[in-house]
């Protein structure tokens, strides 16, 4: 089908007489269709026009023989003859115009060599006339009037090569009846060519309507011809006809293809029962199967009615289109229509929805639908004045799993995770994965209270039991915060955001405990938010310093080391608690700066003003051993300072091993191969794994202060506890240090348990540098550091 569209002229706006004859574009359509059918009827009867004009000439000449000399006569028509040969090969050439472009300069030439001609008419009666043949002129113009009118009235003739031909060769005529002073015949010639021009103008006009029509028309049928040969040529549409016991009348090939059968299988067969699979004899059909078949019964059109159909016990989606048959009597003879298989596109915007609403990994709703839940069910709390809640559950060692294991066994516990929380939920609860390792519940009816902690204890309990996973015994726990709606929050986004303030408190106590939403843990967020801010500057505003608690010697209670702790003083909020700000900093890695900086201050206070038996303690986080020059920090720290390597102990947690263990037991073999020790901190309140002393060499192993006060109560778990470790230290060549020691009587107990070093109230608080320094004095080191 060609490339541009066609679309008649709108009705009341009639074309133009320059649009007729081809001056002007029609206002729609292709001006070069529109006119090049027409010029190329004229080399269709090229040689006719040649032959009429030599019928004429011969009379003309016939006429004037007696009163014109026989070379006058000869010379005109030769000229005459010239002419009308090249408006033949004119002619000749317009004979393919219909079928390549055709140019408004061709138009125009053509016209030109018919006027030419029209001007050889014109002047050679005007010089027949002057040499005598003035008696003759009526006929001489009869001659011509008979070209003109056979130019007027034929369909082998352009209109504007039509016009022209006539014009000038009217013109000779009228001239030289005005020259003989034949009036009348020289109006009679003026109002011919007039009509005539008229009469050209509007047969014109009605092959320029009569070719817009099929110019349409053929349009149509080319749109109608390209859509049936795609219907055709297509691989998954096909017709189908019942009759009005809604029986399979003249089957397609293609429709029995869809059905995987044969035509003669199904020809006469119920449509309904061979889509329908078991349902027909069980009486269960899909709910489509039953809206096709009340519009089969009620003899409705329908159009693009998707229906589940089952084919050889495979289920397939077609889209149905049909219409009622009637005949000229309005009796009904069934239905017709098309149909096509759309299983694929069906399945993909299935699994498109489905990405849409649920996680694909655990297959629970995904926090887009729990928050359409959680909004319906505030809705209907609201409604009903009842409660709804929500609750927010977060794992609580999940990130050390998937830092030590890989994301491949983290992904394999989540799924587990959703396997052990999909059993817990009643009826209108809703558990969805919010993302990473956090989940929610919706609890859409939660008028009675204790559900909520019932629930939420149900969850802790199923997630602290271990996950084997690829012969890996794993302990993840959870945390939940659960905010209660419409009270804690009247909408989606207050119930998320106050539950996960109440899940912050839960993380924050230890974990593996529900808190419920508390107007206070606003205040404490708000707090918490703009200690965050004044945290970032405070580095640089040097309002940061180090206090500096004494580690003595069990025996003889001399002062082996102090431990670095670091102390803010903000002109905002005052004197902030490590045990506020250094959480804040671990969560937003400006423990890494910090902590570069402690390192710093910590080094240079040693080598300045201690003697060289003393050690400093200096806390490193986990933060700060994964970053990649953690052992450059402490290199520059160490020769800035020019403190010996051997008085320099970093302590630190098992927590290290849990963000990422072979980056930090690096971390820390480098600081060893330095001359540095390590000190393992509370050991005994996390895991206590013996597989970390396997992994690394610590030199020293700090006992608890919990351990501590629990012994000094007698308890027999605490007793033994330190035993166990004092014992296990001096098998691997490690020293022990007890903290929290605040008493003679704990220090004597120490003493007996055979601890090492002791750390505590008993000997000193954390204490400004000044004061560090006042203790070393006390004790009789001056000397020893003047000697040095």
């Amino acid at each position: 089908m060609s490339d541009w569209n066609f679309n008649a002229p709108a009705e009341g706006n009639p074309p133009t007489t320059r649009q007729v004859i081809g001056l002007d574009d029609p206002e729609t359509g292709d001006w070069a269709r529109v006119h090049g059918k027409q010029y190329s009827l004229v080399a269709q009867r090229a040689g006719t026009r040649v032959t009429l004009h030599a019928i004429a000439a011969l009379i003309v000449t016939w006429l004037c023989s007696g009163s014109v000399d026989l070379l006058s006569l000869q010379a005109w028509g030769a000229a005459l003859g010239f002419t009308v040969m090249i408006a033949f090969a004119s002619d000749y050439r317009l004979r393919d115009a219909e079928d390549r472009p055709f140019t408004r300069s061709e138009m125009r030439n053509h016209a030109i060599v018919a006027g030419l001609k029209g001007v050889v008419w014109s002047l050679g009666l005007c010089i027949l006339v002057a040499l005598g043949a003035g008696g003759q002129i009526a006929s001489i113009w009869a001659a011509i009037a008979f070209l003109i009118l056979v130019s007027v009235a034929s369909r082998y003739s352009a209109p504007l090569s039509s016009i022209a031909f006539t014009i000038t060769a009217s013109a000779g005529s009228f001239i030289a009846a005005l020259a003989t002073f034949n009036f009348g015949l020289s109006l009679l010639i003026a109002l011919s060519a007039g009509f005539a021009v008229f009469g050209l103008v509007e047969s014109a006009r009605m092959a320029f309507e009569a070719r817009l029509a099929d110019l349409e028309m053929q349009e149509k049928s080319e749109t109608v011809s390209m859509l049936l040969r795609e219907f055709e040529e297509g691989q998954a549409d096909w017709l189908w006809q019942i009759d009005t016991n809604r029986r399979l009348r003249s089957v397609s090939p293609r429709f029995a293809f869809a059905l995987q059968r044969d035509t003669a299988d199904i020809e006469g067969k119920s449509f309904l029962q061979l889509i329908s699979g078991d349902g027909w004899k069980n009486g269960e059909f899909p709910q489509s199967l039953h809206e096709l078949a009340d519009k089969l019964k009620g003899k409705e059109s329908f159009s693009n009615l998707v229906v589940k159909a089952m084919v050889r016990g495979e289920v397939r989606w077609w889209e149905l289109s049909g219409t009622p048959m009637f005949d000229e009597d309005g009796e009904w003879h069934g239905f017709r229509g098309v149909g096509s298989d759309v299983t694929t596109q069906r399945e993909s915007t299935e699994k498109i929805e489905f990405l849409a609403r649920y996680d694909p990994l655990t297959q629970l709703p995904n926090r887009l639908q729990l928050n359409e839940a959680l909004g319906k069910a505030l809705t209907y709390a609201e409604q009903w004045r009842t409660r709804c809640a929500f609750l927010m559950i977060d794992l609580d060692r999940f990130k050390a799993v998937n830092d030590s294991l890989g994301h491949l066994v983290g992904d394999r516990m989540l799924a587990q995770v959703a396997s052990r929380l999909k059993p817990l939920m009643d009826e209108g609860e809703l558990v969805g994965r919010l993302g990473g390792d956090e989940f929610g519940v919706v609890i859409r009816d939660a008028a009675d209270r204790r559900r909520v902690d019932t629930l939420a204890k149900a969850i802790i309990a199923a997630l602290t039991t271990p996950f084997y996973i690829d012969n890996h015994v794993l302990y993840v726990g959870t945390s939940v915060g659960s905010a209660i709606g419409p009270r804690d929050g009247h909408s989606v986004e207050e119930l998320l955001r106050n539950a996960d303030l109440a899940l912050y408190r839960a993380k924050d106590e230890g974990g593996g405990t529900h808190c419920e939403y508390e107007p206070s843990l606003h205040s404490n967020a708000e707090e918490r938010r703009q200690l965050e801010v004044a945290l970032r500057t405070a580095l640089e505003n040097n309002e940061f310093e180090l206090h500096y608690q004494p580690v003595v010697d069990t025996l003889d209670e001399s002062v082996v080391s102090f431990e670095a702790l670091v102390r803010w003083n903000s002109p905002e909020h005052g004197n902030v608690s490590p045990g506020k700000f250094i959480p804040i900093a671990e969560d937003t890695r400006l423990i890494v700066p910090i902590g570069t900086w402690v390192m710093n201050e910590a080094c240079r206070e040693a080598a300045t003003n201690w003697p060289e038996d003393v050690k400093v303690n200096i806390n490193v986080s986990p933060e700060q051993l994964v970053e990649p020059d953690f052992a450059g920090t402490v290199v520059r720290a160490l020769s800035h300072s020019g403190l010996d390597p051997s008085r320099l102990e970093i302590e630190v947690t098992e927590s290290i091993f849990m963000r990422d263990a072979a980056v930090a037991r690096k971390a820390l073999e480098q600081c060893m191969a330095l001359g540095c020790s390590v000190a393992l901190d509370d050991f005994g309140t996390g895991y206590s794994s013996l597989g970390y002393l396997r992994k690394l060499k610590f030199t020293t192993i700090k006992v608890d202060r919990l351990f501590v006060q629990g012994a000094a109560q007698d308890s027999p778990e605490s007793l033994a506890i330190i035993r166990a470790v004092v014992a296990m230290a001096d098998s691997l060549g490690m020293t022990t240090t007890a903290e929290g020691v605040e008493n003679e009587d704990e220090v004597e107990m120490i003493r007996r348990l055979g601890c090492t070093k002791i750390q505590g109230y008993h000997f000193g608080r954390p204490m400004p540098a000044d004061d560090a320094r006042k203790v070393l004095k006390r004790r009789g080191f001056d000397e020893k550091r003047k000697s040095a």
